[in-house]
């Protein structure tokens, strides 16, 4: 891994291909690696998540749950293609990725040389979808034309968004996280897959507190050359004041995925202080942005150069970062949404 890049070689094996449910195990039963600080790590396994916490401390979850968010259209011209669609738009419209079928999943086409242009319609089931202008190297901003609402045919029509890295299909259950109650995020934010209901009634047990945000995510992590778009997110009155009863006690924040960290840094105020928020962020996380909402940080294993590299190293440090992504590659953790995952904390030597 490179120091300005955070890059690094990442073996295709190590693609979690399907969930651990496949083989008759349960969602908590994956791999997890703790970082604390640049010198300190420890290979676990999940359910060990509550003993690795302390009493006091704060488990902040996004509650968005995923909708079936990948759709087969027809262009006016050209064969099917599968369209993605990321996130609405402030204005009514819609983000969407135009993918090429390919072997039962879908892969990019390469720059300049798919269908999608301005213009274009992509007949659905009912309606239509007709793109207006690009919005990053892959995302274009579409109006969609469907009797009901698009995100009414995507719960008749629809299905869960599937990469070629995995082996086949799964229904959408495989892709909810156990206390997902408002739908819709493109893609689950899978760094709460692990959290059954048996390891979050233990952190209840230990005195650990759960709360919710809601963002809904949009479609695969931006990558560095893209800008960022905007993704709803609502912090709750409750939530907010949860992490500043646990902040004045001596307590840790911890979040459960990126996204819960973009969420509650959309909501700081100008002292440092969460508050009730909702609406549209557009925040990046990282390089000059430091945080100040959380303390530590649950996610997955992201793949090189991702821009929520950039996020992990401002609430962990590089140092950290690079030493836990030797020693996930090293001791061969499996990356990925069904895969295993990455305890961020603090050093001990700084509490």
């Amino acid at each position: 891994m490179t120091a300005a890049a955070l890059d690094f070689d990442l073996p295709p094996e190590l693609a979690a291909r399907e969930p651990v449910e496949a083989h008759g195990g349960r969602r908590d039963d994956v791999r997890l690696l703790v970082s604390r600080g640049d010198d300190e790590i420890e290979h676990r396994r999940f359910t060990e998540l509550p003993r690795l916490l302390e009493d006091g401390d704060l488990v902040v979850v996004n509650n968005s749950a995923t909708v079936p968010a990948a759709v087969d259209a027809v262009p006016e011209q050209g064969p099917p293609v599968v369209v993605h669609v990321s996130t609405a738009r402030p204005d009514g419209t819609w983000l969407v990725e135009v993918r090429r079928p390919a072997g039962g999943s879908t892969t990019p086409w390469p720059a300049g040389r798919g269908p999608a242009r301005a213009g274009l319609r992509l007949a659905v089931a009912r309606g239509s979808l007709t793109l207006v202008r690009p919005e990053t190297a892959r995302l274009w901003v579409a109006a969609a034309d469907v009797p009901g609402g698009l995100v009414a045919l995507l719960a008749e029509h629809g299905r869960p968004i599937r990469y070629s890295y995995t082996d086949r299909d799964w229904p959408l259950s495989a892709y909810q996280n156990a206390y997902a109650t408002e739908p819709g995020s493109a893609e689950m934010p899978s760094a709460g897959r692990p959290l059954t209901a048996a390891v979050l009634a233990e952190l209840a047990g230990r005195g650990i507190t759960v709360a919710p945000i809601t963002l809904h995510t949009g479609v695969a992590s931006a990558e560095v050359s893209e800008p960022p778009y905007p993704e709803w997110f609502a912090v709750r009155a409750p939530t907010a004041g949860l992490i500043g009863h646990v902040r004045e006690r001596g307590g840790r924040v911890i979040a459960v995925g990126t996204t819960v960290v973009r969420a509650l840094e959309s909501a700081v105020d100008s002292a440092g202080r969460v508050r009730a928020a909702c609406g549209w962020t557009d925040l990046v996380v990282g390089g000059d942005r430091p945080v100040r909402s959380v303390d530590g940080l649950l996610t997955g294993l992201h793949e090189p150069r991702a821009s929520h590299l950039q996020m992990l190293t401002a609430v962990a440090g590089e140092p950290a970062l690079r030493a836990g992504y030797a020693a996930a590659l090293r001791e061969r953790y499996r990356w990925h949404e069904f895969g295993d995952v990455h305890l961020l904390l603090p050093d001990r030597r700084h509490r």
